[in-house]
């Protein structure tokens, strides 16, 4: 199985960075081998198509299932633009007509993507196996726009009504075999499960409820099979070994191209206070509560002692198991009363994975009757204004 990224390929390739064409049709970033070829073109991603070749997509644009399509491009929409009405042409399929006629494309032939993403930041990834090529080809935002399926909704479509929501996850996957239309509809099952795959490991917020993120309220994607080649492949479950790629592929591809657009990588969520973002409780909630304990009421002081424990490993990963049993108690797997009880008692050794010998007056900072997160607030507002006892505050 062989896998590349973006950065990877740009690194192998620097050396031919400088014969890479530059013309009409962008700068030439991928080419898989069946020849579909990936260009840069200023606000657009375009994939050149041989003939042949199926696409399902959810497009305006010639979206479902076409076998004529030459042209699939993801756009970045200009900024400002709230609305259908905002575009040049003033509806959504219109305004990808002439996007198409800007690329040197046939609107006929062509599908096309939105998003408010950089085209610079795109991800590309590809594995194979036994000479099946899978290709994912990915721009990726979530900080504004993620969301759980099931969240209460921004707008209600009515008459083609529609709202722009700025953040996107837009995937093109391309699959080097012939696979029949079921088959690419089962593509688009497996590629939006690793998407969501990706987002739980990195913990992404939605931004419209206390869960963790599925996607964005937005998200596009286009498929590709190879419909000249002599390899049929009918399954794209989980079971399949092309199943398998396209998870893969999508997981690294979607992690990548988050790191690259919105600096959202596992590092990044090692934070006991970003971890909390999606319970909307931030430094002023601890601070709210901190400012009626003993000890000394520097606000700056407070925050700065805050970031520096927030840091620290083993407070993340108790942040992480209270907020898990919160999760749980939510989706009900877990009773209320019993779920609090185990989450005060994994606060209640926090003095031992720290290894520290200060003794926190957990009775007095913990009540069972009270919320898991209004308990985890005081005993670390306490820790924070008890921060000289040696190892309490140390990030690693």
């Amino acid at each position: 199985m062989v896998a590349k990224s973006r950065k990877a390929m740009v690194q192998d390739n620097k050396a031919e960075s400088s014969d890479r064409s530059t013309d009409e049709k962008g700068l030439l970033l991928f080419e898989t081998t069946g020849k579909e070829k990936v260009y840069r073109h200023k606000d657009s991603i375009v994939l050149n198509l041989p003939s042949g070749r199926k696409t399902l997509t959810t497009s305006w644009l010639n979206g479902g299932y076409r076998e004529d399509l030459k042209t699939i491009f993801n756009h970045r929409v200009p900024k400002g633009k709230h609305a259908p009405k905002d575009l040049d042409g003033g509806s959504i399929p219109a305004y990808l007509s002439i996007i198409a006629k800007r690329l040197g494309a046939d609107p006929d032939t062509s599908s096309g993507l939105l998003t408010a993403a950089n085209m610079e930041n795109v991800s590309i990834v590809t594995k194979s196996f036994r000479g099946v090529e899978v290709t994912a080809v990915m721009t990726a935002g979530i900080e504004v726009n993620g969301g759980r399926v099931g969240d209460p909704a921004s707008y209600y479509q009515e008459d083609g009504s529609h709202q722009f929501i700025q953040g996107t996850i837009n995937t093109i996957l391309i699959i080097g075999a012939d696979l029949p239309a079921y088959t690419m509809t089962r593509a688009v099952i497996t590629a939006t499960e690793a998407k969501t795959a990706a987002l739980q490991q990195l913990m992404a917020p939605s931004r419209y409820s206390n869960g963790i993120a599925t996607g964005s309220g937005t998200d596009m994607i286009a498929v590709v099979a190879d419909g000249t080649s002599s390899l049929l492949l009918t399954d794209a479950g989980q079971h399949s070994k092309l199943g398998e790629l396209i998870g893969t592929v999508v997981i690294e591809c979607t992690q990548k191209a988050l790191e690259i657009q919105s600096d959202l990588t596992s590092l990044s969520q090692r934070d006991m206070l970003v971890r909390l973002e999606r319970f909307g409780i931030d430094e002023s909630s601890f601070w709210k509560v901190a400012s009626h304990m003993d000890g000394d009421n520097r606000k700056a002081a407070f925050f700065k002692t805050m970031r520096e424990m927030s840091k620290n490993p083993v407070l993340v990963g108790a942040t992480g198991s209270i907020l898990h049993i919160v999760d749980e108690i939510s989706w009900g797997l877990i009773p209320e009363t019993a779920g609090r009880k185990v989450a005060v008692s994994v606060m209640k050794s926090l003095s031992g994975m720290l290894g520290i010998e200060v003794s926190i007056p957990f009775d007095e900072l913990t009540d069972e009757k009270d919320s898991i997160i209004e308990n985890w607030i005081r005993v670390v507002c306490w820790m924070a204004k008890n921060c000289s006892h040696q190892g309490l505050c140390k990030s690693a």
